[in-house]
């Protein structure tokens, strides 16, 4: 529904705890949005399936004219 806009990726925090502390998560599960490299959006805690695929479209949609 995302692709190709967007990619979701998952990563376990035990097994890459570098990540985690370069990310600096603080809660899990956490969902980070990039752009270009960039961290754009985070948010922690679970949430429905509608919203993960709302998070993303909300925060890379263009601003309105």
């Amino acid at each position: 529904v995302l692709e190709p806009r967007v990619r979701l990726l998952k990563l376990n925090a035990d097994e890459a705890p570098n990540v985690s502390a370069q990310l600096g998560v603080r809660g899990i599960p956490a969902m980070y949005l990039f752009r270009n490299g960039a961290v754009v959006a985070q948010t922690t805690g679970a949430i429905q399936a509608e919203a993960i695929v709302r998070w993303p479209r909300d925060h890379l949609a263009p601003p309105p004219s």
